[in-house]
C-alpha cells in the first residue's frame, strides 16, 4: 500500500468512525429532547430499549473504526482488543434481545410511536448486522449487487487475521532420554 493510499484509508477509518460517534450524541439528545413530548412513560421506556443497543453497537463501531487506523496495511488488530470485540459480538447479541422485550413489554398504543420504536430497534439489527456478520454498507446505486455478495465486515476481517497472528498455544516438551 502507498503512503498516499494509507493516507486515504486513514482519514475514512477517521470520516466513518467519527461519524458513527457523532450519530451517537445526534440521536441521543434528540430522544432526550423529545421524551418529556410523550403521552405516556411506557412510551419512553420503549423508546430508549430500543434506543441503547442501536447507541451501544454504533460507539463499538466508531471506536473500532478510529482505532483500526493503528493497523491499516501493516499490523493487524490488538489481541486484547480483538477479544474485546468477540465479547462484544455475543453480548450485542442479548442486548439487542433485551432491547426487543422491552420494545414488545412497553409498545406505544399509538401506530407512528410503534413503527419509530420498532424501526429504531431493527436499525440496531442492521447495524449489528454490518458490523458482524454480512457487509451492508455500499453506496446506493450499487448496493443491491453487493450485498448479494456476502462479503464479510472489515471487523470481521480483522478479527479473523488477529486470530491467525495469535502465538502458538500448544507446548513441544522434549523428553530427555537419559535416563
Amino acid at each position: 500500500m502507498s503512503s498516499q493510499q494509507h493516507k486515504k484509508m486513514r482519514q475514512r477509518y477517521v470520516s466513518i468512525g467519527s461519524g458513527e460517534l457523532v450519530s451517537v450524541v445526534v440521536f441521543a439528545v434528540v430522544a432526550w429532547r423529545v421524551t418529556p413530548r410523550f403521552a405516556e412513560p411506557t412510551d419512553v421506556r420503549a423508546l430508549w430499549s430500543a434506543l441503547v443497543p442501536l447507541l451501544l453497537i454504533l460507539i463499538q463501531g466508531g471506536a473500532y473504526w478510529l482505532l483500526a487506523r493503528r493497523w491499516i496495511g501493516a499490523g493487524h488488530m490488538p489481541l486484547g482488543l480483538a477479544a474485546v470485540y468477540r465479547v462484544f459480538r455475543v453480548v450485542d447479541v442479548a442486548i439487542l434481545a433485551g432491547g426487543l422485550v422491552g420494545v414488545l413489554v412497553w409498545l406505544p398504543d399509538s401506530v407512528a410511536m410503534s413503527a419509530l420504536v420498532v424501526g429504531i430497534w431493527l436499525f440496531g439489527v442492521l447495524e449489528y448486522v454490518n458490523y458482524f456478520v454480512v457487509r451492508l454498507s455500499y453506496p446506493l446505486r450499487t448496493w443491491f449487487s453487493q450485498v448479494a455478495r456476502g462479503r464479510s465486515p472489515r471487523l470481521v476481517q480483522d478479527l479473523h487475521r488477529s486470530r491467525q497472528q495469535r502465538p502458538s498455544t500448544s507446548r513441544h516438551h522434549h523428553r530427555d532420554n537419559t535416563d
